[in-house]
């Protein structure tokens, strides 16, 4: 089934590569006005010329004060995709200050901020809209080296679920989606697949 979001304007984070960009693209190719938003100057160059008409808007998500300045202008939104995230990949004993603040403040911090932004728009306008956080099955499985990133994951289920509740009565619905363990290059950075039996996963 084809879907239809003429008339729509939708702003995803993070769409400079895979599901993020994917996620844009097929906006795109369903008609809606796509806001697409990455650190990386070089992917929304490609991006924007495989989908003439996106919007590109470059900034560090794990910046307070730069997505302020990005996005706090940003202009009325309809759906909001965070998907924004990094796997900063190191064994519990080894988690450091810096890796662990920088994985909070992109993958879930950045959820706050743009929601919050988005979300005044929305309530401003008098108008419905809907946003989507993208998790992880390691939010509710364990892996190696995943201490943080899984923490990451598990505090934004529970910050959707607050958004839902919250939001609702103002017309915003909220909603996660769970992706694989890793995507992209964080994958090769693990000796464990998602895809392989033999390396496994221990809930609990």
């Amino acid at each position: 089934m084809q879907l239809n979001f003429s008339g729509l304007r939708a702003l995803v984070t993070g769409a400079g590569k895979g599901i993020g960009r994917e996620t844009a693209k097929a906006l795109h190719g369903s008609g809606a006005r796509v806001v697409a938003v990455s650190r990386t100057h070089a992917d929304l160059v490609s991006l924007s010329t495989e989908c003439p008409g996106v919007e590109a808007v470059c900034v560090d998500l794990g910046d307070w004060e730069a997505t302020e300045q990005a996005l706090g202008g940003v202009g009325p939104v309809d759906l909001l995709v965070n998907n924004a995230a990094v796997a900063l990949l190191q064994p519990f004993l080894e988690v450091t200050k810096e890796v662990f603040d920088r994985s909070f403040h992109v993958n879930l911090r950045s959820v706050l901020q743009v929601s919050q932004i988005v979300v005044r728009g929305m309530m401003a306008r008098g108008v419905p809209g809907s946003i989507v956080n993208v998790s992880s099955m390691v939010s509710q499985v364990t892996f190696p080296n995943l201490a943080t990133y899984s923490s990451t994951k598990g505090a934004m289920t529970m910050l959707t679920k607050t958004m839902a509740l919250e939001l609702g009565p103002h017309k915003v619905g909220a909603g996660g989606g769970q992706g694989s363990v890793l995507g992209g290059e964080a994958v090769g950075q693990s000796p464990y697949r998602p895809d392989d039996p033999h390396t496994g996963c221990r809930s609990g």
